[in-house]
């Protein structure tokens, strides 16, 4: 049986909990090419219900909200299906269980969720803002995983005073930051005035990386070890 639902977490539980006996459940919140004799339903949101499953699975482990919700937040193809196996074990052992890296399915949930992690390291140091005319910072970005909202508090603590919008481009959604709150909401397409002094803090930037480099020590597989080639269109330097 494959149980739709609406991509929230509350509705994961939900159908979490319709799905626990089912052996041949799957779990997803996106359309999906039925199997020959597989059938579907669609899982209703019931906020009780899920608020308590949280609860109690939470009781079995204190890392439970922290991993459900990098694993929904994953763009790897069947990790929610992998989410549901996941925590179906936790509850039948009522106990911790993310050491058992004998376990496939652990072991996929333990990688899933250190990728989505190692991502948003990765975004402290690769997002590049742009100085609107207004004085906003507004930075397009196409991670693989949706983690826009997870970078928030860190350039909230570097930029206390400056408002700022981190544009997922990919799943045209954004979060904003007016100075006091942050807030996500979609956004299709942004429009971008720059200020006058943009095309000036480019080509410093451009400058400083090109003084920096050493042409005779290139190491560029090295680099795209470090600096992954598709993140590399939003980068000023580059």
């Amino acid at each position: 049986m494959l149980y739709f639902y609406d991509g929230s977490p509350a509705g994961f539980l939900t159908a979490f909990l319709q799905a626990f006996t089912d052996e041949d459940a799957v779990l997803c919140s996106h359309a999906s090419q039925l199997h020959l004799g597989e059938t579907s339903v669609y899982v209703q949101t019931d906020e009780g219900r899920a608020i308590r499953a949280k609860e109690r699975l939470r009781s079995f482990d204190k890392n439970f909200p922290h991993e459900l919700s990098f694993l929904l937040r994953s763009g790897e193809a069947g990790a929610e299906q992998t989410a549901f196996l996941y925590f179906r074990l936790l509850a039948e052992r009522k106990r911790p269980v993310s050491q058992m890296l004998t376990s496939e399915t652990v072991f996929r949930a333990r990688e899933i969720i250190k990728r989505v992690g190692f991502e948003i390291h990765r975004f402290h140091g690769f997002i590049r803002f742009t100085e609107c005319a207004n004085g906003a910072l507004y930075a397009p970005f196409a991670p693989d995983n949706d983690i826009c909202d997870l970078l928030a508090p860190h350039f909230r603590a570097r930029f206390p005073t400056y408002p700022f919008v981190i544009h997922d481009i990919k799943r045209k959604k954004a979060v904003f930051y007016d100075g006091k709150n942050t807030f996500v909401a979609p956004l299709q397409e942004a429009s971008v005035v720059l200020s006058a002094n943009e095309d000036n803090y480019q080509a410093l930037w451009k400058e400083y990386y090109k003084s920096v480099n050493i042409p005779s020590r290139a190491r560029e597989k090295q680099m795209r070890g470090y600096m992954p080639v598709r993140y590399w269109q939003f980068l000023t330097e580059l």
